[in-house]
């Protein structure tokens, strides 16, 4: 569903915790970010199962509690079929999924430093400021 810029800006406001996800095989990491992002808390890493999605869980809540957010969307980028499990067990949980598109990060993540590199920080940074444009 395509929605308007205005829409989309009005869905992430400063009682929104956003938060990048990093998929992989075996384990995925995690960024938590405020509106403006500001990080929010260290990177965490967690198993790619039912533990390390509830690990997951109980860290996302402790940071919107502690920084009074009501709301948390996370964001990932779809890697192979390993982000099926982790975005059906994180939807259960009145948490909002938003799928980045591969090709954006890949354009952007010379915006932030300069520099072609890929590694799992800036990626997660990337992923929180590219689902504010994508349709959420």
């Amino acid at each position: 569903m395509k929605y308007t810029q205005n829409y989309k800006i009005s869905q992430v406001t400063e009682r929104t915790l956003i938060i990048g996800v990093d998929i992989a095989k075996k384990k995925h990491f995690a960024r938590a970010f405020d509106w403006r992002g500001i990080e929010l808390d260290k990177v965490i890493n967690f198993s790619s199962n039912s533990k390390g999605f509830k690990e997951f869980d109980q860290w996302a809540q402790d940071v919107a509690n502690t920084h009074g957010k009501d709301k948390i969307i996370v964001g990932l980028e779809p890697t192979g079929h390993y982000w099926f499990t982790f975005a059906s067990y994180v939807s259960k949980r009145d948490k909002k999924i938003v799928q980045v598109n591969s090709y954006h990060v890949k354009k952007a993540k010379e915006l932030d430093d300069n520099t072609p590199s890929k590694n799992d920080r800036k990626v997660l940074k990337l992923l929180q400021c590219l689902l504010k444009m994508e349709d959420i």
